[in-house]
């Protein structure tokens, strides 16, 4: 098995009001020595914002403000802006997070030339009800679990309640010509190829995408124990030799309650939905205390990556209260993963 360095905590909550209850799932940019963290902090209300950190090298805190770099303004965010993914594509800075109005849960994005200039864009995600998702869900033949989700998320707020879409980052460079984003609709990983960002925002758009041939855009399902309930994304793609390296989530589910867990797997450069190789186990799961106990109970939840030498640092949530790194050598994964072929 891969050996993996738990390095501890790095960043707790302060008494910042914006960030008094939790700081958790950060978004990394690397800019050569320095990283750039933002990462989502939580209230006393529980209402989260994003808060700003930069770090010299992978754990040196130079910088980190004690107000929100981004807290909710419009109405479908009113409720919360949460896990922030960073990716940079061309010379262009991505951010993409998940916008809660109190009912609804989806993804938006904010681009611009360089950290600390991103503006706002649009929701990114199926403005589409899961009432109609079902009728899309059979017409494209898919397993039991997602009308389990459907059913889930309309008992738990309401028939009208969109499509719950999660975990969406951009790959870092055009494939073939396209763009290319990871989601999650419950349970599984999709893949969404696209020509301009603008189609995105389009309904019409969403349900072709759900109707042609879904099944083929699920690029991860849950295959072990570790991840019986569900997979979601993690890291953002990291380009190697080998492939497309993803840093994912597992949830295991039992009476006993739910355990989060990483994985990892490859996927084709060239093919983004073709899968090489994954790791039978979990790369890591929770077993230190600051892991096992806080607001949600056994929880580790990798959200982004810097590279130092040969060695990978991953930075994730911990029980959704703490940010800890973690670090495994890049090569030793890539090898594990490759003796582990899909």
């Amino acid at each position: 098995m891969i050996k993996v360095t738990k390095l501890g905590k790095l960043l707790e909550p302060t008494n910042n009001s914006f960030e008094i209850k939790a700081v958790l799932n950060p978004g990394i940019y690397q800019e050569g020595n320095t990283v750039h963290m933002l990462y989502r902090a939580v209230d006393a209300e529980g209402v989260s914002s994003l808060g700003y950190v930069k770090f010299d090298g992978p754990d040196k805190v130079v910088e980190r403000w004690n107000q929100p770099f981004m807290a909710p303004k419009k109405r479908y965010e009113s409720k919360g802006i949460e896990d922030p993914r960073i990716m940079k594509i061309g010379d262009t800075i991505y951010a993409t997070y998940v916008v809660h109005d109190g009912k609804n849960a989806v993804s938006a994005f904010s681009s611009g030339p360089d950290m600390l200039h991103l503006n706002r864009e649009f929701i990114i995600s199926p403005k589409i009800p899961y009432k109609e998702a079902g009728k899309i869900f059979a017409y494209s033949k898919l397993k039991d679990d997602y009308y389990f989700f459907q059913a889930f998320y309309q008992n738990y707020s309401g028939k009208n309640i969109l499509i719950w879409h999660k975990d969406v980052m951009f790959f870092p460079e055009k494939i073939n010509g396209n763009y290319f984003m990871l989601q999650r609709i419950l349970p599984d990983v999709q893949v969404v190829e696209f020509e301009d960002f603008s189609q995105l925002k389009e309904k019409y758009f969403w349900i072709h995408y759900l109707l042609d041939d879904f099944q083929k855009n699920v690029v991860l399902e849950g295959e072990h124990g570790f991840e019986n309930r569900h997979v979601g994304g993690g890291c953002p793609p990291i380009k190697t030799e080998l492939g497309w390296l993803l840093i994912y989530h597992g949830t295991e589910e039992s009476n006993s309650g739910r355990v989060y867990h990483a994985g990892a797997a490859l996927l084709d450069l060239e093919n983004p939905r073709k899968l090489i190789a994954r790791l039978p186990y979990p790369l890591f799961s929770p077993t230190e205390d600051y892991e096992i106990t806080g607001d949600v109970n056994n929880v580790v939840f990798p959200t982004g990556t810097a590279q130092f030498g040969e060695d990978l640092y991953i930075y994730y949530g911990c029980a959704d209260r703490i940010i800890g790194l973690a670090k495994v050598s890049l090569k030793e994964l890539l090898d594990e993963l490759m003796r582990n072929k899909a």
